[in-house]
């Protein structure tokens, strides 16, 4: 009996080590992709992390997860870092995702923020030298930074360090009006004034009013209130308030109305198609296609 054992429980000790060899060769093969694709899938944008309120010479800066995040302020290199299409900010979730835009030149790239930084309160935003080298911009560059919700696709390109597709250059009309909510030294809010980060002066004389889009459109085509030849606006068409110092009281709309008063509006141009449909949701407006653009109208 014992030499019919032995060969019997050796074959059985053969099988287990084979398939012992089997389980190994399977979890080495399906192990490295599994974390490949929590590394570069939308699993690697949580948990997202907020933290707990901290210093910086002497000022305390308490992170808070805002949604509508939108300031003016300046830029800095980042030299903690040397790969990847990535920023550091103070305050807002680790990770998320935002627009910078050069109000030098208007060109805006996306980029995510992965560190606490930068350390030094006159400015906004610390990006990796690739993202400060797709901007075109240097330290001290002023800046629009607003916290947006991109598409998966280009979420993925930037965890692989990648760069993501540059967005929509902000045209000169904008610029302008956002160079003069800037302050001499760190940061303004162009929304909620609670948003204002450390500069020279008080949240309230930084922020500027939540505008409707109504009132951007004709903020943006508004002559400044200095120049002397002003054309006095037609008070038999339609008119929109101006939201800001200085403008006149009302604006001309210039387009045609029809017989019975109405006409249409267009409040932006979108090379995504889902920012387009999530503010034509917002406003009650439609979305309408324009080559490669999503153009969102009320």
């Amino acid at each position: 009996m014992k030499l019919q054992t032995k060969p019997v429980c050796a074959a059985f000790a053969g099988l287990g080590i084979l398939a012992l060899g089997a389980c190994t060769a399977s979890a080495q093969t399906g192990t490295e992709p599994a974390a490949r694709s929590i590394d570069a899938g939308p699993a690697a944008d949580y948990p997202v992390v907020i933290g707990e309120p901290f210093e910086v010479d002497g000022v305390t800066h308490t992170p808070v997860d805002t949604m509508n995040y939108d300031q003016v302020g300046y830029v800095t290199a980042d030299g903690e870092i040397d790969g990847g299409y990535t920023g550091a900010h103070l305050t807002l979730p680790l990770p998320s995702y935002v627009e910078v835009t050069s109000l030098d030149t208007g060109k805006t790239i996306l980029i995510r923020l992965e560190r606490r930084g930068p350390m030094r309160n006159d400015r906004l935003i610390a990006l990796a030298p690739a993202a400060l080298a797709q901007l075109g911009a240097t330290d001290g560059t002023p800046i629009r930074m607003r916290r947006v919700n991109p598409p998966e696709q280009d979420r993925a390109e930037l965890r692989a360090g990648r760069e993501a597709p540059l967005r929509m250059e902000t045209p000169e009309g904008l610029l302008e009006v956002l160079r003069k909510r800037l302050p001499e030294q760190g940061s303004a809010s162009l929304g909620d004034p609670r948003q204002a980060e450390i500069s020279g002066t008080t949240p309230e004389t930084n922020a500027m009013p939540t505008l409707d889009p109504d009132t951007q459109i004709a903020a943006v085509d508004t002559p400044d209130a200095d120049e002397t030849d002003v054309t006095p606006p037609d008070t038999n068409r339609p008119t929109l308030p101006v939201a800001f110092d200085g403008g006149p009281e009302r604006a001309p709309v210039m387009v045609e109305t029809a017989d019975d008063g109405k006409f249409v509006v267009q409040l932006g141009a979108f090379s995504v198609q889902s920012n387009a449909d999530t503010l034509a949701r917002e406003v009650q407006g439609f979305v309408k296609p324009s080559g490669n653009l999503s153009l969102v109208i009320v």
